[in-house]
């Protein structure tokens, strides 16, 4: 599985007025879109929207809940890439990817009504300082074989 960091990702709409984020009946699954814009030179001023679809399972699917996701809402997750195959009625093979969520956090973004904001309060534990110099001998570069095309 290739592991994948999604940032600033909006909620996407529900298809055809369904829920922006379905649950499954037993609570244990739920699925939604984000969308995200990004750079295309070959797009109408120079951007396009990208869309992926995400699933989580489990606690996942609980913290999704408890966060009340909806439209609009900023996230951030982190996941892994999945693919879904299948045959249509016809016989026809289908390919979709998508984002099994491990992890996701408000981005602390705007939803599209600018005037509620969604950035949820996180308790950062106190971080240690970080050391001015390094330990020992170490410069911060070896190279391989011990020795550095930089000594001449």
């Amino acid at each position: 599985m290739l592991a994948v960091l999604i940032t600033g990702a909006v909620i996407s709409k529900g298809f055809q007025d369904e829920p922006a984020i379905k649950v499954s009946d037993s609570g244990k699954a739920v699925w939604f879109r984000v969308g995200k814009k990004v750079y295309d030179p070959q797009a109408e001023d120079n951007r396009r929207w990208i869309n992926i679809n995400v699933k989580g399972f489990n606690y996942m699917a609980e913290r999704i809940q408890k966060m009340q996701l909806k439209e609009g809402v900023y996230v951030n997750i982190r996941g892994r890439l999945d693919e879904d195959v299948w045959k249509d009625k016809d016989g026809e093979t289908h390919k979709n990817l998508y984002v099994i969520a491990e992890d996701i956090e408000y981005a602390g973004g705007k939803s599209k009504d600018e005037s509620e904001s969604y950035t949820a309060p996180v308790h950062q534990p106190d971080k240690a300082p970080l050391p001015t110099e390094a330990p020992g001998e170490f410069t911060g570069y070896e190279a391989f074989g011990g020795t550095s095309f930089f000594d001449d």
